[in-house]
């Protein structure tokens, strides 16, 4: 009898035990189970407070652990500047991320958060990042390896802060320099653009071969995912103006601004950013045609698409002044994230109004959740949703650097080398006894790296974070016994006083983002025509232009004995002197239209009327001094 009991017993804790165990098997947490099959399994549980959580992202101000726990936030992002302290350490943006995390996990279904953040030319929100070039000077290297492993650097860069999504690369093609994030495009040729999507595998790792079309991807735990803005058509707005209308016929936004998003979705980019802009009077944010129709209907893009910044708010105008209207159109023409990103509270309750009320489907919610879990499961962010210390030695890291200061070298443009082409200036001697380097943007980190560089203008930032100014450059380039002298703006009497064997004058654009940097003149800001005037009237003298696009410079070009684009180089200002002084070559053609005057504009290569200053393509070269 006793022996039964035991045995009774014993086959009891063995049926709890299997109980348990079946119990505990949660098919979507299985990574072993395809990402379809995780995907109905785990949406199959979700209450709808649930799925329209997992489509908000908030800014990180106003964020914490108990938000994303109450509200079931599915992101969250740092707005350019935002940060968690004043020069954050990787560890104090880990520390950050993960107390986020941590709110998320601690829900029913412990759906992980995402995490984003502008990556534009390097991880540019972070103290001690590596800040490459923009865009702008990219395209005119036209070496789509350059910038992979540009995408590459920057990747480990934010995975070193716990971060695993950018919102880059931006793939507009600027047809108007006058626009103010003319310098976030690579070209006004889209054949450049599609070129430079190279990118994405730098930034995710190289899809596979034979992957189904349009599916995201992501290599490892190294990577980030990536996201191709702005759809569409942002760079082709009226004079320039940011956020405005784009007029132009179907088949001229299909040829110009349409063809890189075709590249990036076929490497497998994750999500998709909508732009602020119109196409013919109507919003891309309310755009049901391009996003749901052609987007997700023709170019078969399964990731996620986000709206910009307040994406919904500006649909009307005045931006907010029919929110309800805002959010239904917005959801309905197909957006499944939405950068809200400080009412949540608003957005979440009017979602869900809109929802009961079947003014917005439930297969729609369906449809924008299905593809924010593909993209984190795909992310391995089930497997891996706390981030580690492990990568924070990549954080400025000495290849990189080196990997910006060669981009820096290959994206300078030589536009003019001596008044007669039998005696060029560049490269430069070394061993001189006496050289001036003057202008604004000669010894200032923030003026060198521009926009979306630590806050999102990039302004006064003259030492917020490290790296090598061109005046530093220069000093570490020439011989030990020449005698460098800076002067910001020197006067008529300094130069008088002076004997010099040339001069580098280096001025520009001070830093802009966006709206900020719209403008209808492209002058270059005083001082620094009076500084080209004055040290070119006295001395030999070199100009090198810190801008993010063409400028008005033909008025000063006769005074100018050689002329060099640099656009905006970021923090290795060592590049610069390199090619300067002959250790490497020019190589650098335009890959904008460089005007003659604004009237012209817009003017682009294959125009009609076509009469540039400098033409699509031009770049005067050199070869190294070894050779």
């Amino acid at each position: 009898m006793a022996k039964n009991r035991v045995l009774s017993t014993g086959l009891l804790v063995l049926c709890c035990l299997l109980a348990l165990a079946n119990a505990e098997y949660v098919l979507y947490k299985d990574p072993k189970q395809p990402v379809g099959r995780r995907i109905r399994d785990l949406m199959s549980r979700m209450t709808l407070e649930e799925k329209i959580g997992q489509m908000t992202q908030i800014e990180r101000s106003v964020a914490s652990t108990e938000v994303m726990k109450k509200y079931y936030i599915g992101s969250v992002l740092s707005g350019g500047g935002s940060v968690p302290a004043e020069q954050a350490s990787p560890e104090t943006w880990i520390e950050m991320v993960n107390s986020f995390q941590k709110g998320s996990l601690s829900t029913r279904l412990g759906i992980p958060m995402i995490y984003g953040i502008d990556a534009v030319h390097g991880h540019n929100n972070v103290y001690k990042a590596t800040i490459f070039p923009h865009n702008v000077g990219l395209g005119a290297t036209r070496d789509p390896d350059l910038v992979k492993r540009i995408g590459a650097a920057t990747a480990l860069e934010v995975r070193a802060t716990g971060i695993p999504y950018v919102f880059a690369p931006c793939i507009a093609v600027c047809r108007d320099p006058r626009w103010g994030r003319c310098y976030e495009s690579y070209s006004e040729d889209h054949r450049i653009v599609q070129a430079m999507t190279e990118i994405i595998p730098g930034l995710q790792g190289a899809i596979p071969a034979n992957s189904p079309s349009g599916v995201p991807f992501l290599a490892g735990q190294t990577k980030v995912a990536a996201c191709a803005k702005h759809y569409v058509g942002d760079g082709g707005t009226t004079k320039g103006i940011n956020e405005n209308n784009t007029v132009a016929t179907r088949n001229q936004l299909l040829n110009i601004h349409m063809p890189a998003y075709g590249n990036s979705i076929i490497k497998g980019v994750s999500t998709v950013m909508v732009s602020y802009s119109s196409w013919n009077g109507v919003k891309m944010h309310a755009n049901r045609d391009l996003i749901t129709g052609y987007l997700k209907g023709t170019l078969k893009f399964s990731g996620f698409v986000i709206s910009d910044w307040q994406g919904l708010d500006r649909i009307t105008s005045p931006p907010h002044a029919n929110y309800t209207y805002s959010i239904l159109a917005g959801i309905n023409a197909g957006i499944d994230m939405i950068m809200v990103p400080f009412n949540y509270t608003e957005f979440i309750t009017g979602l869900t109004t809109l929802v009961k009320t079947n003014f917005i489907r439930m297969s729609r919610i369906d449809d924008a959740v299905k593809r924010i879990l593909r993209v984190k499961f795909t992310m391995g962010l089930f497997e891996h949703p706390i981030a580690d210390n492990s990568l924070t030695k990549y954080l400025g890291s000495q290849q990189h650097r080196d990997l910006a200061r060669e981009a820096v070298r290959k994206t300078l443009v030589l536009l003019k080398n001596g008044h007669q082409a039998d005696k060029p200036l560049l490269p430069l001697p070394k061993n001189s006894r006496k050289i001036l380097v003057a202008g604004t943007h000669a010894n200032n980190i923030g003026n060198q790296c521009g926009g979306w560089t630590i806050t999102w203008q990039g302004r006064n930032i003259t030492n917020a974070t490290e790296g090598t100014t061109i005046f530093e450059g220069i000093k570490k380039t020439v011989d030990k016994d020449t005698d460098v002298v800076f002067s910001e703006n020197p006067s008529s009497k300094f130069l008088k006083d002076h004997t010099f064997s040339y001069a580098i004058v280096v001025v520009g654009e001070t830093p802009y983002a966006e709206t900020f940097g719209d403008s209808l003149d492209l002058t270059v800001p005083s001082p620094g025509p009076s500084i080209i005037a004055n040290v070119c009237g006295s001395v030999k003298c070199v100009v090198v232009l810190i801008t993010g696009r063409p400028v008005v410079i033909e008025p000063y070009l006769s005074k100018i004995d050689a002329l060099v684009a640099a656009w905006l180089p970021g923090t290795e200002g060592q590049g610069v002197a390199d090619v300067l002084y002959g250790d490497y070559g020019f190589t650098g053609r335009l890959a904008r239209t460089w005007f003659k005057n604004v009237d012209q504009l817009p003017m682009n290569v294959g125009d009609r009327h076509y009469d540039p200053l400098f033409p699509f393509g031009y770049g005067l070269t050199t070869k190294s001094v070894e050779n």
